[in-house]
């Protein structure tokens, strides 16, 4: 650090305030000609000195601000067109109807012959539909699994994050117990609704720290999470007998490990909890967008009314045309002030009054330049090209496959982060039930870790990608896979979103079934019907016999 100089000492002996000023100054000088400090740095130029970039750690950036940024990203969503198509372009690009199961054992590592594979493959596709297809895995049960995925990935997109309850319960005629119980983000928050970032005790328990509802260790390991038995924001929650109430449920059971809660989540920040809404850092400009458009249409229906305005040069205390009548008023007869137009009417007016017209002029020539431009940069803060965003491909082709491109590859980075959170702990949950009640034979899975991840393994195909022209695609796929630079199942899976083998036992019984048919509707002559062949003509024959 800088010893002050003799002049200094002077000037701060005998106008401290002077030299406290002349020390601020030495100091921002000193930032200056130094790299970032001539630009993103800067405190200095005009562009820059009012710039209020004070922030924190993910808690004061993220988490203290998560209760307005989700309601805030819940009204934009039912309230502003944009908002409402960038979630459920998403959902519908990355989710679609759900995301299918195609199991991927280890054959090598557990010694298994391609018909074994096949087989036990087979057996667990036929046993996971009878627990995901039908209601009763859902824990509400309303939706099946595949249902739930579209829900669960559009309330992680519209609020944060998403959490997941596995509990199990025993239904009558059903061969599995394990149920998914999804919560909104809101119903996992600290309880009496405050945080504690030092231990402490909370309703019996000794917790290091708890963050929105989410207890960590002394490490920062999110161990265990606080859920409120009503949703906060309901206007009936205080009114439940006992009122609020929260449950603590650990992350993993202590005996057995096993997950007990799934916390769909994607993380931009180290130390982070809780997760952001995908709309947060485009709030501003859906709000002005949405209240621009309202304008425009409500300028628009103005200008659409033929409006008629008297001007009058004598003070009037009448009511002003324009104000509510009632219906029974509005007949000659009842009231002869009433004025009433028609065709080729002709209405006098008092001395001193004239009519004018209104003329507004809505809505301005410059709205569809401006929402685009906006409406641009929200989609690129979403990685949303604006041509899947209004679902308008009106430039070249190599433009809209540009655009697909570069969506698809979003769609597909997001699709692994949901499979990874969601789809796959759950699989792997049903497989271990079915396994340990003896609906799937896997020796072994509960002895090694090893093993037990090469019986779990699994891809999930979702759907297709969009082709804009379907020829040059095949023809494209073809040559990745006769090159070996990409597989059938791999194509297929981009292509259609089916299962290559499936598709080919699939085109096995067609072809048998086409075959039967062609033998029905074109019979082939027996041997003794036929005419034998030879190269003399029929007379020829004829003559010689």
């Amino acid at each position: 650090m800088r010893k002050p100089s003799l002049i200094d000492r002077a000037i701060a002996a005998v106008a401290p305030v002077h030299a406290c000023k002349r020390a601020i100054a030495r100091k921002r000088l000193s930032a200056l000609n130094s790299g970032y400090g001539n630009y993103g740095a800067n405190r200095t130029k005009k562009s820059l000195i009012g710039w209020m970039y004070h922030g924190g750690s993910a808690k004061e950036d993220i988490e203290d601000n998560i209760d307005t940024l989700r309601q805030r990203s819940r009204d934009a969503y039912m309230g502003v067109p944009i908002a409402t198509a960038s979630l459920k372009t998403l959902r519908t690009n990355v989710v679609a109807g759900g995301l299918i199961p195609a199991p991927q054992i280890d054959a090598d590592f557990l010694k298994l012959t391609d018909e074994q594979v096949q087989e036990l493959q087979a057996q667990i596709v036929r046993e996971f539909g009878l627990w995901a297809d039908t209601p009763t895995c859902d824990a509400d049960r309303i939706d099946n699994f595949y249902s739930l995925q579209q829900l669960a990935y559009l309330s992680y997109l519209m609020n944060g994050d998403a959490i997941v309850l596995l509990p199990m319960k025993q239904q009558k005629g059903q061969p599995y117990s394990l149920r998914v119980r999804l919560l909104e983000a809101d119903r996992v928050c600290s309880p009496d609704l405050y945080d504690r970032l030092v231990p402490c005790e909370v309703q019996g328990y000794k917790v290091q720290s708890i963050v929105q509802g989410v207890e960590t260790d002394a490490d920062g390991m999110m161990i265990a999470y606080w859920i409120c038995n009503r949703h906060p924001l309901s206007n009936d929650a205080t009114a439940q007998p006992g009122g609020i109430q929260w449950e603590r449920v650990e992350a993993y059971g202590g005996k057995t490990g096993r997950r007990n809660v799934l916390h769909i989540m994607t993380r931009e920040r180290a130390g982070q909890r809780r997760g952001v809404p995908l709309l947060a850092p485009v709030l501003e400009a859906l709000k002005q967008l949405g209240r621009y458009t309202e304008a425009e249409i409500e300028a628009a229906l103005v200008s659409a009314l033929f409006t008629a305005f008297i001007k009058s040069d004598l003070p009037s205390d009448e009511k002003p045309l324009g104000e509510v009548i009632p219906q029974e008023q509005l007949i000659d007869e009842a009231d002869q002030r009433s004025i009433e137009m028609g065709n080729g009417a002709v209405v006098g007016l008092a001395p001193g009054e004239s009519v004018q017209f209104a003329d507004p002029k809505h809505p301005t020539t410059g709205y569809d330049a401006f929402t685009d431009a906006l409406v641009k940069q929200i989609g690129a803060a979403l990685e949303i090209p604006p041509e899947v965003l209004y679902k308008q491909f009106i430039a070249s082709y190599s433009a809209a496959r540009g655009a697909l491109n570069e969506f698809w590859r979003s769609c597909g980075m997001m699709r692994d982060w949901f499979i990874e959170d969601f789809c796959q702990p759950i699989y792997e949950e049903w497989f271990t039930e079915a396994v340990a009640r003896g609906r799937i034979h896997a020796p072994g899975f509960f002895a090694d870790p090893a093993i037990r991840k090469a019986y779990t393994g699994c891809v999930w195909n979702g759907p297709a990608r969009t082709n804009l022209n379907p020829v040059q695609e095949v023809e494209a796929a073809e040559k990745r896979v006769e090159n070996c630079f990409s597989t059938a199942q791999e194509e297929t899976a981009q292509m259609t979103g089916g299962d290559f083998a499936r598709n080919v036992r699939q085109r096995l019984i067609e072809a048998r079934l086409k075959r039967d048919v062609d033998e029905i509707v074109h019979p082939q002559p027996v041997a003794s019907d036929r005419i034998p062949f030879t190269d003399k003509n029929p007379q020829e024959e004829k003559n010689h016999a």
